[in-house]
């Protein structure tokens, strides 16, 4: 196993590394502001954005607190769960078996489903 590098960091940046890891609310809410200026450059509605988010961080694999902060983002601009599956069965070709099998426990965590037996 690798030991990590000694690197030296600046004050600054250890400063918002720490306050993102405490979920600093200024932080957030500046990351709220671009998410909703990126929405009205895109063009798409609120659902259709959200549910393009899905795709993407179901493509990337990404961790279980990115679906439940785009699951409930999709949610609360209109989408159904029946929309979220729908978007995973429209990118399963894309993303192949393995991510897609990845993401719909991920999914249904995020609904506040249980997952079946032997999860």
């Amino acid at each position: 196993m690798n030991m990590p590098a000694k690197v030296d960091v600046d004050e600054a940046t250890i400063e918002m590394l720490g306050a993102l890891t405490l979920g600093d609310p200024d932080l957030l809410a500046a990351g709220l502001e671009v998410r909703a200026e990126f929405q009205a450059k895109s063009g798409l509605d609120a659902r259709s954005y959200a549910l393009v988010k899905l795709a993407a961080i179901m493509a990337l694999d990404a961790p279980p607190a990115s679906y439940l902060w785009q699951v409930a983002n999709a949610i609360d601009a209109g989408a159904t769960p029946e929309d979220l599956v729908g978007v995973l069965i429209a990118i399963a070709p894309q993303i192949g078996g393995p991510k897609l099998v990845a993401a719909a426990p991920e999914l249904m965590v995020a609904l506040g489903l249980s997952l079946p037996d032997g999860q």
